[in-house]
């Protein structure tokens, strides 16, 4: 081989450039480039299907909102926003959490409560 004059090799693979910077991997048990021949993924991995757990669909969303629309709120979610109205967030998460369960769900409950009083307070701001 003369000097300056650079080899080209062929991979028996698809090769993306940037592989070629970080090294080439040899079927080899010892030394620094140990380990088998790696190409990088094009487009990331599909969402596996656990992980649309919990999220709601169109037509989940569309009855819970209906069966909300027809029964109303309970009792403790009406007092949750009485607390929530003079501003006593605090109390009421406590609430929630002695009515829930735990910690997590009241404050998601609160977030909800919060975010229904904030629709009304708009609707009227639109009315007005």
């Amino acid at each position: 081989m003369n000097q300056g004059q650079t080899t080209q090799f062929s991979l028996p693979f698809p090769v993306c450039p940037s592989t070629i910077v970080m090294g080439i991997k040899y079927n080899m048990a010892i030394g620094l480039n140990k380990g088998h021949r790696t190409i990088p993924l094009k487009a990331g991995r599909k969402n596996r299907p656990t992980r649309r757990r919990g999220a709601l669909t169109k037509h989940a969303r569309f009855v819970r909102d209906l069966v909300r629309e027809i029964t109303g709120f309970a009792p403790y979610e009406r007092r949750m926003q009485e607390l929530l109205r003079i501003q006593k967030d605090k109390r009421a998460l406590k609430f929630a959490k002695r009515r829930l369960g735990s910690h997590i769900r009241a404050k998601r409950k609160r977030e909800e409560m919060q975010a229904v009083l904030q629709k009304m307070r708009k609707a009227q701001k639109e009315q007005k």
